[in-house]
Order: C-alpha cells, then structure tokens, then sequence
C-alpha cells in the first residue's frame, strides 16, 4: 500500500473555535467525513493536553459515513491577552483494514514508516465571546504550525466532568470537612453511650449493695429469734 500523503478525512469546521467564558467549561464539535471506499483509522492530538478532554480521541470512521468528535476546554480563570489563543490541535489519520477496531489504534499507524496512506490536518483554536463571533487574527495565518510539538490528547468519558482547579479544591475541602463533622459525631455518641453505661453499672452496684444489706439484717434478725426461742 502506497504510503503517499492524501486527503483522507474532511473536517468541518477548519478551527476549533471556542465562545470563550471565565470559569466555565465550554465544548465544540468537529465532523469527520470520510469519502472514501476505505476504513479510515483518526487520532487527534494538541499542544495543551492538559487544558482539553476529546470525545473520543480516536477511532474509525467506515468508509462513505461521517464521525463525531467532541473537544472540551477546561473552565479557565484568565482571559488570554487579546483573547488570542495559540493552541493548536492535529488530526492524524490513515488507511487501516477493515479488522482494526478503535482499542488497536496506535501512534505508529500514523508514521510514513508504517506503510499505510496517511494524512495529517493541522487547526488552530480561536476564542470568540460569547454573545458575538470574534474576528479571526489574519497575522496568525502565517504561523508555521509545523514547527509545534503536539501531544495525546485525554479522552472525556461520562459521567466525567471537568472542573477548574479551584473548583475541584473547594470539592476536596467540603468531602475532608464533612469527614471530620462525621467523626466528630460518632466521638460523641460514643462518649454519650459511655457515660450511660457507667451511670446504669452505679445503679446496679447501689441495688446490689442494698439487698445485701437487706438480706444480712433479715439473717442476723432470723438467729437471733431462733436462739431466743432455744433459750
């Protein structure tokens, strides 16, 4: 199979653009179409793997059929100076046999050295706000996207979510904050059944000596009557 570069996979929209909100998760879709008579195996990577989750970030797309794929930027705290982004993000795809299933995916697959037809489509990240469209930076156009260094990127599976790192600390606090409210109660409910336990063990010893008070003066009432009556 001849590994020559080719337009394997249409991606519609040509960017990833986001309507950018302060410490709010925000998603947008990418559609995969597939043209060919081929399997087409996809895997998509970006320049900040950990500021975005892709649904799924792999898979095959059956020949002459679309494909859906869902990015996700996390909630961020800062506005980007000029809400200018420079992520980017890479779909890699290629030519796999009808066999393969999206687990048997791999970065290999991908290489010119594989032997299989590949292709790689490079989109860049604009941020627009959210009650209009931002206009796109045309300097940015020129930008060699070649040149950056693309990585894994997460997949985002439910009932996942992702949160800021505030968020996510406020969580963590209430749980170990509940914990100790939870301990706290159970220490004093345990206090509370000891002392019921040590004030009922009182009043059982008190009975028990009174009744042996009680029955000592009924034996020595019961001898001394008895040796009377002798004498």
């Amino acid at each position: 199979m001849s590994s020559e570069p080719r337009e394997l996979l249409g991606i519609d929209p040509g960017e990833l653009r986001f309507a950018f909100e302060l410490k709010k998760q925000i998603s947008c879709s990418l559609h995969l179409t597939n043209r060919t008579d081929e399997y087409i195996a996809f895997k998509v990577k970006t320049t900040s793997p950990k500021k975005y989750c892709v649904r799924p970030n792999n898979g095959i797309v059956a020949p002459r059929s679309t494909f859906d794929v869902l990015v996700t930027m996390q909630a961020q705290r800062e506005a980007p100076p000029d809400m200018q982004c420079r992520d980017k993000f890479l779909v890699q795809s290629a030519i796999v046999s009808q066999d393969i299933a999206p687990q048997d995916i791999t970065g290999v697959m991908f290489t010119k050295g594989s032997g299989n037809v590949v292709d790689e489509v490079r989109l860049k990240v604009v941020y627009a706000p959210p009650s209009q469209q931002a206009s796109i930076n045309e300097g940015s156009d020129q930008e060699c996207l070649g040149s950056l260094s693309y990585q894994e990127t997460r997949e985002l599976t439910e009932p996942e979510t992702i949160a800021s790192e505030p968020l996510a600390l406020i969580s963590k606090l209430k749980e170990e904050n509940s914990a100790v409210q939870h301990n706290n109660e159970l220490r004093d409910e345990l206090d509370l059944l000891r002392r019921e336990i040590s004030r009922q063990n009182g009043y059982f010893s008190l009975v028990f000596v009174l009744l042996v008070a009680i029955l000592g003066i009924l034996v020595g009432y019961l001898m001394n009557r008895r040796a009377c009556v002798n004498m």
